[in-house]
């Protein structure tokens, strides 16, 4: 009997009680999942919280941000402690997903350091019931204070489809600031480089063919918390008016040049088509040819920050024009419009498989069968600025190579669409294909590049 008793007597008393001990002074600590800015706190927030507690309940989380003797308590929240759950004296709260507007310009504090302190705590009898805490504190830099941009170049002027440059300061060379121009939704890098000061950058920007006057342009600078500024300076824009042209598509063309593009899967949803290869280039000319040209201009992100090049870019010499920049292309067949596209480049003809020049020094950055373009070469000549070199039927430089204006890197050919020898060249500024014309003209380089540079190198020297 006394066994008996011994054993009702463990078994409902003394293990409950050991299993209800060792769960109420479990030793989980909560976990925390928090967005918290890496240094710089901006003016304005959202703070999001994921919190799990994986042993009593969650009991208090509090946030709080100081600065010397201030504090601004963004967060005193208690869980009420429930009578069972599941047989714990906790709040039964085991997870919450909590969003905090931290608004760091309205708390009275200055810009300059800051903690931000978060404690979680849960229902734990461990540290004489006051549970498992988990705190951390941030050491973070409040930031109100906008970048202050001055400009220091002093006339700007830009044909639709051209480019222009900028030469502006930032005055508190403040760590982590990007700055550009804004123009229209499009923005264009500023790089440093250009001058031996730290705070000075210079920004080649584009007007789109589409871009006119009336487009929005300035330069903009935002730091890592999230305050921007915004600086317009004096500019004109020069209309431009492009050709249109058409383009009849012959049957011929279709059967030479159709068959060397391998479209994979999608190759058989054209034979229930009338006409396949007409379907085939329909879909060439339509969906490949925006992702060529993705790939041609993705590669001047990496652009270097020094110009490499001098003077005016050179024209594939002995050559005439087949089309130019811009030009509003109408494709039809069988005299039907079939599709239109823009042309963004000049087509320049000399004989069959003709030598071409560098159009002016810097490193090669892209060297690539690409669809539409046929073997291409790209070179980067700093500060956004690349020349493409489409069509070629042999390629003599590779990736990385650094040229010099005039040396030869292919010869002319008739790869991608191409319907006859020639070359495609192109000029882009960051992502936009910009007029080639504009480069090839001396004085146009002397008045909107060379002088501006001298006449700010100038100025800062006086200073």
């Amino acid at each position: 009997m006394k066994r008996i008793l011994l054993s009702i007597f463990l078994t409902f008393v003394i293990l409950p009680s050991l299993w209800f001990l060792f769960n109420q002074f479990e030793l989980k600590t909560p976990e925390l999942n928090v967005n918290i800015p890496s240094k710089y706190l901006p003016k304005s927030y959202d703070m999001n919280l994921d919190i799990t507690e994986k042993g009593t309940g969650l009991r208090k989380v509090f946030i709080a941000i100081s600065q010397n003797s201030k504090e601004k308590v963004l967060l005193d929240k208690t869980y009420p402690r429930v009578s069972y759950s599941g047989f714990f004296f906790g709040s039964g709260v085991y997870d919450d997903k909590l969003k905090i507007l931290v608004e760091s310009a309205k708390y009275g504090m200055g810009d300059g350091e800051a903690i931000l302190k978060i404690n979680i705590s849960d229902y734990s009898w461990w540290r004489w019931n006051n549970g498992n805490i988990f705190s951390i504190e941030q050491k973070l830099i409040i930031d109100t204070k906008s970048p202050e941009i001055e400009v220091l170049s002093k006339t700007h002027n830009i044909n639709r489809g051209g480019v222009g440059l900028v030469i502006y300061r930032l005055k508190d060379n403040e760590e982590g600031v990007e700055s550009g121009i804004q123009v229209g939704d499009i923005f264009y890098k500023g790089y440093l480089g250009m001058f031996d000061q730290q705070n000075i950058y210079a920004s080649f920007f584009a007007l789109t063919h589409l871009q006119g006057a009336g487009t929005d342009i300035y330069v903009k600078a935002f730091d890592v918390a999230g305050n921007m500024a915004k600086k317009g300076f004096y500019h004109y824009i020069k209309e431009r008016k492009f050709k249109s042209d058409t383009l009849e598509i012959s049957d011929s063309f279709l059967q030479n040049i159709m068959p060397q593009f391998n479209l994979g899967e999608v190759e058989a949803t054209f034979d229930s088509t009338p006409n396949p290869l007409l379907s085939k280039f329909i879909y060439i000319n339509q969906k490949l040819r925006p992702m060529n040209i993705e790939q041609i201009l993705k590669p001047v992100v990496d652009t270097e920050n020094k110009m490499m090049w001098s003077g005016p870019f050179l024209r594939l010499p002995a050559s005439a024009p087949r089309a130019q920049f811009a030009d509003h292309r109408t494709y039809k067949y069988n005299g039907k419009q079939i599709d239109q596209q823009y042309h963004m480049g000049v087509d320049l003809a000399s004989l069959s498989r003709s030598d071409i020049p560098a159009a002016n020094s810097g490193k090669v950055i892209g060297v690539d069968d690409i669809g539409i373009f046929g073997k291409c070469v790209l070179i980067d000549h700093g500060f956004g600025i690349c020349s493409s070199y489409a069509h070629l039927s042999n390629i003599s430089v590779k990736l990385g190579d650094m040229v010099k204006k005039g040396d030869i890197i292919g010869q002319t050919g008739l790869t991608g669409l191409a319907a006859g020898d020639h070359l495609h060249f192109a000029m882009s500024i960051d992502k936009t294909f910009v007029n080639p014309v504009e480069w090839w003209d001396p004085l146009w380089i002397k008045n909107n590049i060379d002088l501006k540079i001298a006449e700010v190198k100038q100025e800062i020297g006086k200073k």
